[in-house]
């Protein structure tokens, strides 16, 4: 245990994207650019002896493009409960120099890296009835509904699942879709947008690697 870390628990990700968001289809965003941001809770979770369970932690994220074609910008964001050696851990993960594919590839597409915050981060998520709500700080803040059908406008639900993924890395590889009725962030210059009706996905995830030598 001392050599690896995990984190296991509820995730969001909202973008600006149509519902259905097309980097799971690897295709161009629904609107030329990507904005969003991803938050995750760890029900359970270590990094090496520090444990990590009940921590929450997010990225604002903005790509002038597609995703896979970098240049983006990214503003790390820790749960201000967390004390200096877990807010060191968390860092680390997400930086992706502890490894875990989905941190690296984050690493890699966005070499843009602001200074990251410590803010109350506030968690509501019902994966059954596709239904939440995320707000950290005054920096994000976005409510989550599920989609609905026309007529008449009955709850309405769509899975998404990726075998051998890097994201929905849960016990089904899949991703409940929803509709983001609003998504704000205010992280300055890129990072400063407000969407609704926008695309959310929520999953159930496990993520894991090796705790660096320097760490």
């Amino acid at each position: 245990m001392t050599n690896t870390w995990s984190l296991e628990g509820a995730w969001f990700k909202n973008c600006n994207c149509d519902p259905g968001c097309p980097c799971d289809f690897n295709q161009a965003p629904t609107k030329g650019q990507c904005e969003g941001m991803i938050g995750m809770r760890i029900d359970k979770g270590h990094f090496g002896d520090v444990t990590l369970d009940g921590l929450k932690f997010a990225n604002a994220v903005w790509w002038p493009g597609r995703i896979d074609e970098g240049d983006g910008h990214i503003l790390p964001i820790v749960d201000e409960a967390a004390n200096d050696e877990q807010r060191s851990a968390l860092l680390t993960i997400m930086s992706g120099e502890a490894g875990g594919t989905l941190f690296e590839i984050f690493a890699a597409v966005c070499p843009h890296v602001r200074e990251p915050v410590f803010v109350p981060i506030e968690f509501e998520f019902d994966i059954d009835s596709r239904t939440g709500r995320f707000r950290a700080g005054d920096v994000i803040e976005t409510e989550v509904e599920t989609l609905r059908g026309i007529d008449p406008p009955d709850p309405y639900r769509v899975l998404v699942k990726i075998p051998g993924g890097f994201e929905y890395t849960g016990e089904d590889d899949d991703a409940e879709t929803a509709l983001a009725k609003s998504l704000k962030v205010r992280g300055g210059e890129e990072l400063d947008f407000e969407h609704t009706d926008s695309h959310s996905s929520m999953a159930f995830v496990k993520y894991e690697g090796q705790v660096p030598a320097a760490a």
